[in-house]
């Protein structure tokens, strides 16, 4: 894969399939005979057709996601049975450099837009350093730097790191913890893989959604919602 593109790697799942009939027979009984077993595909296909959805809340999918700002900001306005945790570039000084680059541009453009973000990357990094000391100089009351103990410098440095990212653009990417419990999943694809999505958020839902259909355990639940 590009480096410079989004990614995302499945953590693990919890539930699937049987744990959707399951909490949805828990209104009558919850054995599993065999011959209920056969019904799970068109149990969980009327559930969802007559949007009978919270048994399909009981089962959760989590992934690791690197992404531009743009694709992380569509991310975390899925908050209904969705939790997000990412990385931040205000207490963590950013050494990766990593950031996107749009696949449709043409090749010229790409390098050129290569080049500047790189530029601004460096200009971070030297921000970094001169903001913290600028700082510190602020924190000690104008003491001569030399003077400026340790822990005004840490102090410093770490509003130098918060400071310092609004040089980054949107281009620079963040890795995010994102859980789903499977309804929400179900929501994000919907709107996600929609043809008017933005192109990197909707080949994101589709990198989600082919790594969910490798574990097989939530086949007739993707149907269900229309994901064979």
């Amino acid at each position: 894969m590009n480096e410079h593109q989004n990614r995302v790697e499945l953590i693990g799942t919890y539930g699937g399939d049987i744990t959707h009939a399951l909490s949805a027979w828990t209104s009558t009984h919850r054995d599993l005979t065999p011959e209920k077993r056969e019904r799970i595909p068109k149990l969980l296909a009327d559930l969802a057709k007559n949007e009978h959805h919270s048994p399909f809340e009981k089962s959760a999918i989590h992934l690791l996601v690197t992404s531009d700002i743009a694709t992380h900001i569509h991310i975390i306005k899925h908050r209904i049975g969705v939790s997000v945790n990412a990385e931040s570039a205000r207490y963590k000084e950013l050494k990766d450099d990593k950031f996107y680059v749009p696949v449709d541009w043409p090749e010229e453009a790409k390098t050129e837009f290569e080049e500047k973000v790189k530029e601004l990357y460096a200009w971070y990094h030297t921000k970094v350093e001169t903001l913290t000391d600028h700082f510190s100089r602020l924190h000690a009351k104008e003491l001569p730097i030399e003077v400026v103990t340790p822990e005004i410098k840490k102090k410093a440095r770490s509003r130098a790191k918060e400071s310092a990212r609004f040089i980054l653009p949107y281009a620079n990417q963040i890795t995010q913890d994102v859980m789903f419990n499977f309804r929400s999943f179900a929501h994000f694809l919907h709107l996600r893989l929609d043809p008017h999505a933005q192109r990197e958020v909707r080949e994101l839902a589709q990198g989600m959604l082919d790594l969910i259909k490798e574990t097989g355990a939530f086949e007739h639940s993707l149907a269900a919602f229309g994901y064979k």
